[in-house]
């Protein structure tokens, strides 16, 4: 991947470093965004001079777009790693917290590929990888609005493949379990055991395990691979 330039949303939390990590060792030209700036330069820093950063949220995606065309690079590879949790009852959920986590899980990540296209059929050639999760499929009590943001990009990277596969762009999904972050760091030990008792495999998930799908997805080994999604779940939900 050499030549390659792979941008990937989210990347100051575990997944998506672990992400930007494995690109960086291929050689890849590695565009970093988010909104954390100090992890973002501390992730840069710790990688390579081929790391390039964007220090926007997608919630913005007007300044992203001039952020990334600043740059002067076209995506080959784009990974839509960016996400946020507002969890609760939805009798208690605020509109907002609705809002929120749809315009950044979805409507965001689908503006994102809308630009990032155009460059990729005149080359005709382009990977969009999303990522999903295990509950946009089993459903979770208390994230409505997570679950359905997760949902959402399942149907969105079918219809996008459809629409793009005979211009050499694949676009697939991996849908993570519950892997081991900060996120699920936050859990209460007891939610963690009963969560244990659920993965045959017995442990959770490293973000290395969801990198090595991506980078997949991303390599000609994956190229009549296309609509569809990798689940990284441990066996939590043999979908």
């Amino acid at each position: 991947m050499e030549k390659k330039v792979v941008l990937i949303t989210g990347a100051s939390g575990g997944i998506g470093k672990e992400i930007a990590k494995m690109f960086c060792e291929t050689g890849a030209t590695v565009i970093i965004s988010g909104t954390k700036t100090k992890v973002l330069n501390a992730l840069a820093n710790e990688l390579d001079n081929n790391v390039k950063i964007i220090d926007s949220s997608l919630d913005k995606i007007n300044d992203f777009e001039e952020k990334l065309n600043s740059l002067n690079l076209s995506v080959d590879i784009l990974v839509n790693n960016a996400g946020v949790t507002k969890d609760g009852l939805l009798i208690r959920m605020k509109d907002e917290d609705i809002d929120s986590v749809l315009n950044l899980n979805l409507s965001s990540m689908i503006k994102l590929s809308r630009i990032v296209l155009k460059n990729m059929m005149k080359k005709r050639f382009g990977r969009i990888i999303s990522i999903s999760s295990v509950v946009g499929f089993s459903g979770n009590a208390g994230q409505v609005n997570y679950s359905a943001s997760k949902s959402g990009i399942i149907g969105f990277t079918k219809s996008l493949a459809l629409e793009v596969a005979s211009r050499g762009i694949t676009v697939n999904a991996v849908a993570p379990g519950y892997i081991s972050t900060p996120m699920t760091e936050n859990l209460q030990e007891i939610q963690k055991l009963n969560v244990l008792s659920k993965i045959p495999i017995g442990r959770f998930g490293e973000p290395i395990d969801v990198a090595h799908a991506v980078k997949f997805l991303a390599s000609e080994k994956s190229s009549y691979i296309t609509g569809n999604t990798i689940h990284v779940n441990g066996g939590l939900a043999m979908i």
